[in-house]
């Protein structure tokens, strides 16, 4: 038996799997079981109701991975193969309204891996079933809401996400207004309680707003304010930033270019945050540099984005999930192409301090994925960290096979 941090126990490897969140967040479900309740009393009768049900469809996405960790420490060298099943039922659309509900299993066929088998390197793939979407949704040519466990994913998802890489993904419940037109979209949305990819539900009370502005020709600019507030520690973390980006043809390439900058204050520090990363898309051909830092309150506190996709910044290898006291600067240069179908994607980090001259390190990142037709994908991936003044040298290796339906 094992218990997370919000102290509820869960037995591994049992025979009969049973969806470990099947009490969601009380408010949350009770509002969403209502609004459900409203959408089908107040529908004109059996048509509708016949189209809601027969309308929708069955949903399936398979995915079994393995997954090696070989970090220079005193533990074992880890190897894992997962097996993530996620199952659910969309329903119908009947006056704007919409039902999906979803669910997420995952197995160890090997677990030769932390938290699985105590002695070995961590994988951060545990094994547990849970609700991973149970939402009503609503929209119409402007307006859309969603109520209930979903995903969020705002921009290019560093700062919120749901960590799609991992097999249990991060989703929130939470209650969530978006407005759209050809140039505006805004989204603002309500989260009381994060579900994270290790199957540990935390009870917040997050704001989050985000408006974009795509009406510039050189490309879009977006505003955010991202308050955060964690319930059982009562503290907080509020983020406000700008980003532009954009693409512009010169000739026969095309020129890519992003900027952003944000300032977080928490109830003791204060830290800002600024991407740059420029490129060029030539013959099918991506290059670009770019420039990440994450700043430092005087080597006390680095810039934090807890509910970000990480793994997709800072390398693969996630040895910067958290940002260092001293903060994080990572330049970096990226090369994507695709050839006979199959997806190629490399990156070279050089991590340093943000704050003093300590050398952080430096990474590689290679990955090959195909698709096959409609339903079946396949891919490889590697990371190699190399320690600076501090820390472990780290590999990791992915190989996974996906199907969905």
């Amino acid at each position: 038996m094992s218990a997370g941090p919000t102290g509820r126990r869960r037995t591994q490897r049992s025979v009969i799997f049973y969806p470990r969140s099947f009490i969601m967040n009380k408010t949350v479900l009770s509002a969403a079981i209502a609004i459900g309740s409203l959408v089908l009393e107040s529908s004109a009768g059996a048509e509708e109701l016949s189209q809601f049900i027969s309308a929708g469809k069955a949903t399936a996405d398979l995915r079994l991975r393995y997954e090696n960790n070989d970090t220079d420490n005193n533990l074992k060298t880890a190897d894992a193969l997962t097996l993530r099943s996620r199952l659910g039922l969309q329903s119908g659309q009947v006056n704007g309204f919409s039902a999906l509900v979803e669910i997420d299993d995952i197995r160890a066929l090997v677990d030769n891996y932390s938290p699985e088998s105590p002695g070995y390197n961590l994988v951060a793939d545990p094994e547990d079933t849970e609700f991973n979407r149970v939402q009503i949704s609503w929209n119409n040519d402007e307006f859309s809401a969603v109520l209930g466990r979903q995903r969020i994913l705002l921009d290019n998802t560093r700062f919120v996400g749901n960590v799609g890489w991992r097999q249990n993904e991060q989703t929130f419940d939470a209650v969530k207004l978006g407005y759209k037109t050809p140039v505006y979209q805004a989204q603002y949305a309500y989260i009381n309680q994060v579900n994270d990819i290790t199957f540990n539900d935390v009870d917040v009370s997050h704001h989050l707003l985000n408006v974009n502005y795509s009406g510039f020709k050189p490309g879009s600019l977006t505003g955010y304010a991202y308050l955060l507030e964690d319930d059982a520690t009562d503290t907080s973390n509020d983020t406000y930033g700008v980003r532009f980006s954009g693409k512009q043809a010169v000739n026969d390439l095309s020129v890519l270019y992003t900027a952003e900058y944000a300032l977080q204050k928490t109830d003791k520090f204060d830290a800002s945050y600024l991407a740059l990363e420029g490129g060029v898309l030539v013959q099918g051909v991506t290059l670009a540099l770019g420039y990440e830092s994450l700043g430092s309150d005087d080597g006390a506190y680095g810039f934090q984005t807890p509910l970000a996709t990480k793994h997709a910044f800072n390398g693969w290898a996630d040895k910067f999930l958290n940002t260092p006291n001293d903060g994080l600067t990572d330049t970096y240069v990226k090369v994507a192409t695709a050839v006979a179908g199959v997806n190629l994607l490399a990156f070279y980090h050089d991590y340093s301090a943000e704050q003093g001259s300590d050398d952080k390190g430096n990474e590689v990142n290679v990955q090959a994925g195909k698709n096959f037709g409609k339903y079946y994908s396949a891919g490889v991936k590697y990371a190699a960290y190399r320690k600076g003044d501090n820390g472990t040298d780290t590999d990791k290796a992915w190989l996974w096979l996906e199907a969905k339906f």
